[in-house]
């Protein structure tokens, strides 16, 4: 079971660190690379798996992007469930994270960072999130398979 915890500030420099991993394969196709999700707001809590977004131009480099991330050992999991966002399952000598290839400006590109950037700036409304991610935890018992089986819900 993957538990909400307290936010860590270490997860910054494992994102870092991850960026630092992904950028030489990916650099001449992406925009950049940004630290989305509960782990790039300071204060917020989350589970502790750092989740990534590879911002390209357009949708036009993704399939040579899926190329290079599987040839790292990256598993290519398709949309699971949002079009628009490709998601990866990270290679097992990896930490965990997430990672995930959005188009700039795209629903699923803004729609991370515009809630990262404004939790960033409002500590009070990253307090109240934090609680509320808490509670839900609790009551509902995520567990590490959620994600695909989530996704496998939306398709059927």
């Amino acid at each position: 079971m993957i538990v909400i915890g307290d936010y860590d500030p270490r997860w910054p420099e494992q994102f870092e660190y991850l960026r630092q991993r992904l950028a030489p394969h990916v650099a001449d196709l992406a925009v950049s690379i940004e630290h989305v999700g509960s782990t790039a707001v300071p204060g917020c809590a989350a589970k502790p798996i750092i989740d990534l977004d590879v911002v390209v131009a357009e949708g036009a480099v993704v399939p040579e992007l899926i190329s290079r991330l599987t040839g790292q050992g990256y598993r290519h999991e398709g949309d699971l469930g949002i079009p628009g966002r490709e998601a990866f399952q990270a290679p097992s000598a990896a930490p965990e994270h997430h990672l995930y290839s959005v188009v700039a400006g795209s629903k699923p590109h803004l729609d991370h960072i515009l809630l990262r950037d404004y939790l960033r700036q409002r500590p009070d409304e990253v307090r109240r999130y934090s609680a509320l991610k808490v509670a839900l935890a609790q009551r509902f018992h995520a567990d590490r398979g959620t994600r695909r089986r989530r996704a496998l819900w939306w398709r059927s």
